[in-house]
């Protein structure tokens, strides 16, 4: 009797162990990429011969390419994290194959992380920290790093999935902040239960002391604000970006902090990931973080278990749960 083969998965990048556990356990044949550097192009492509699933990263471009690199036996591309704008999904639906993402996990943690950031860059602390650093505090001062207070300033919510709408829960019910948003839909359960205004882009922007932007990255978003979005906030006003860095155009936002045109920024996401624009390092009005608005053990340990179950599912002849197209037999 001919021994079954064993499904082989490669894994672009060491996740947390309990994902790697799940898959273990059911004996299936693991690769996982060694090195805590991105994996490059041709050592993806070789890594994925062969295998039936590839669980990737949002840094990993998986394309035709890679597809055919991995060859007949592939069910299953499984993205550690919510987006998949990394991964040909028309390639992927002509081959019959799985595309699954990690929705939901990642809600509160990603919210808690923007208001981190609306903090940070309003109430200047990480400006503060690296002045008592310096040893340059001797006295306490009056006027010294003068912030903006949150009560009563006007949020504006740039896509309402389920961040945008925590963030907006924690900035009305914690910090009493008047909530505006913008989506593609109007959500009139959501302007009830926070008082909200749903409005246009272009009058959110001019209204709203604080842009969260939380939307994927589509055609329609790309580089949504822009030079001439900037010229429409409030020059008081702060942009938050936990999104996509290519939703934010970095030249545009660099100009609108160098000429004060808004006050500040503060970004997790960038448009040429991992270096910010040019200059934009040096000024002092703008926060930072190396994209980890995701990053809490509890949702990064759930994103890997989410990301064994759908390729465990995929892999055992069922639906994966999270599957982001339907895949017609």
């Amino acid at each position: 009797m001919t021994k079954r083969k064993k499904h082989l998965v490669f894994i672009t990048r060491q996740i947390p162990e309990a994902g790697i556990q799940m898959l273990s356990k059911k004996g299936f044949l693991l690769k996982v990429w060694p090195q805590k550097r991105k994996i490059g192009r041709e050592e993806l492509l070789k890594g994925v011969k062969g295998a039936s699933a590839i669980l990737s990263l949002l840094t990993e471009k998986i394309d035709e390419e890679v597809l055919d690199a991995a060859g007949k036996n592939l069910k299953i591309v499984a993205n550690y994290a919510v987006g998949y704008d990394n991964i040909d999904i028309e390639a992927c639906k002509k081959r019959k194959i799985w595309v699954t993402n990690t929705p939901g996990v990642l809600t509160e943690t990603v919210a808690e992380h923007t208001m981190g950031l609306i903090l940070a860059v309003s109430r200047h602390i990480s400006e503060g920290d690296r002045f008592v650093r310096a040893g340059r505090y001797k006295q306490w001062e009056p006027m010294l790093f003068l912030g903006t207070q949150l009560y009563n300033k006007t949020i504006g919510i740039v896509g309402l999935g389920r961040i945008g709408t925590y963030l907006a829960q924690m900035a009305f019910s914690g910090f009493h902040m008047k909530v505006v948003y913008h989506d593609v839909r109007r959500n009139e359960e959501f302007e009830e239960m926070f008082e909200a205004r749903y409005l246009s882009l272009n009058e959110l922007l001019k209204v709203s002391d604080f842009v969260s932007l939380h939307v994927p990255l589509l055609p329609e978003t790309f580089h949504l604000i822009s030079k001439p979005e900037f010229k429409l906030m409030k020059r008081t006003a702060y942009l938050i970006n936990t999104s996509r860095g290519l939703v934010v155009d970095e030249k545009a936002l660099y100009q609108a902090l160098k000429d004060g045109q808004i006050a500040g920024a503060a970004i997790d996401v960038y448009e040429f990931e991992p270096h910010p624009v040019p200059g934009l390092i040096k000024l002092p009005n703008i926060v930072f973080t190396p994209h980890i608005a995701s990053a809490t053990l509890e949702a990064r340990e759930m994103m890997a278990k989410m990301a064994a179950e759908n390729i465990i599912q995929a892999l055992t002849g069922k639906k994966p749960k999270d599957a982001v197209f339907e895949i017609e037999k």
